[in-house]
């Protein structure tokens, strides 16, 4: 059963859920790391820490609670989280689907970042993906992802080398995380895709305008970065929150602890206190549902579409647990349209990204020579 043979708004909240190829649990697992402020540890994007023992710990606990969808990528870390995966899941690879992306200009034997920033030359894609094998420690990987689009590789060449790479057993499926609607269209064309890789969350409604309807249209999954909202939807901001400096957009640390919400514009001070009201939708849904707020900003994700998998991610197992089973939150019609009321009178102040983020977000690729 393929995503555009499912109607929108029936709730399989607690089914499986299809991206290409695969079924998966309906919640994943983010596991999106840097390295951590001593020896032996990693850090998330919003100055959590743990040991990497316990960061295998966290993901092997999730599968044990039925999650079955990994999601990394070669540029966190770079390369670190993909190597905690692939050491997680070694012994139990094909209990799970493991998602990863390719499209930074990273050396793939440094791991240093390179002038071009984005590269999705199909001969540095070839590169990225057999180092991406080998930090995973598998043959296959189910669910490959351009991270972002390369603004000078037209999207078809993406496509011819990632379906030789499927014709070699190599990938299973393929998706795209933040291209633009042509590029769907073409990359689509060329290659079936899976699933769409992008931002979505009660605080950024973005994909609903025109990539959930072509989604729907072609019959392609949808996977969301960011359900949470950085935090936000789950409670751990208030209105006089303050984020540290030590993060640069490149996803390398900075001076002092890394939080990548320093650099969002929806977290800046004054924005922030506009926001809240959003928080206070979230809280007093939670109340009445009798569960957790992240578990109400998961539900109402789960609700939208039958084809929709949030990958939260998390350093304590017990908002592993909570986020699992937010699956089990279901809403009634009428429920959804007033909590989906709710949510569209309040105003998001800011934009969702950084500037330098802002127009990497959305892009096409160059027209193929000859089409």
């Amino acid at each position: 059963m393929m995503a555009s043979e499912v109607k929108p708004g029936s709730n399989s909240a607690t089914g499986r859920r299809r991206l290409g190829t695969l079924e998966v649990s309906p919640i994943g697992l983010g596991c999106q790391w840097l390295p951590g402020p001593k020896a032996g540890t990693v850090t998330d994007f919003y100055t959590s820490t743990l040991d990497r023992g316990d960061a295998i710990r966290l993901i092997r606990s999730a599968v044990d609670s039925g999650v079955t969808l990994i999601d990394t990528a070669e540029m966190y870390g770079p390369f670190i989280s993909e190597d905690i995966v692939g050491e997680a899941l070694q012994d139990i690879r094909n209990q799970v689907s493991i998602e990863t992306k390719f499209g930074g200009d990273i050396d793939p034997d440094t791991g240093k970042m390179g002038p071009r920033g984005m590269d999705s030359r199909p001969e540095h894609v070839r590169r990225a993906v057999e180092g991406s094998l080998k930090r995973l420690r598998t043959d296959r990987i189910d669910l490959l992802y351009q991270h972002r689009v390369d603004p000078t590789v037209p999207i078809e060449d993406v496509a011819g080398v990632v379906k030789d790479l499927m014709a070699e057993g190599k990938v299973l499926n393929w998706g795209l995380s933040e291209p633009g609607i042509q590029t769907i269209r073409r990359a689509h064309a060329e290659q079936p895709l899976a699933a769409i890789q992008n931002e979505y969350s009660m605080i950024w409604r973005g994909p609903e305008t025109e990539v959930l309807p072509l989604c729907e249209e072609l019959g392609i999954g949808f996977v969301c970065w960011s359900p949470l909202g950085m935090g936000f939807l789950s409670g751990k901001f208030n209105a006089d929150t303050k984020f540290g400096t030590g993060a640069t957009f490149d996803l390398q640390a900075g001076a002092g602890a890394f939080d990548f919400r320093a650099l969002v514009p929806r977290y800046s001070p004054e924005n922030l206190k506009v926001n809240m009201a959003l928080y206070a939708v979230v809280l007093k849904w939670a109340r009445q549902k009798e569960v957790a707020p992240a578990q109400i900003a998961l539900g109402w994700l789960l609700a939208q579409r039958p084809w929709i998998v949030p990958i939260p991610g998390t350093t304590k197992m017990e908002h592993m647990k909570q986020n699992v089973g937010s699956a089990s939150v279901t809403f009634t019609a009428d429920e959804l349209k007033e909590l989906n009321g709710d949510i569209a009178a309040v105003k998001i102040a800011g934009a969702r990204l950084p500037a330098e983020e802002e127009h990497v977000v959305g892009a096409d690729t160059p027209p193929k020579k000859g089409r």
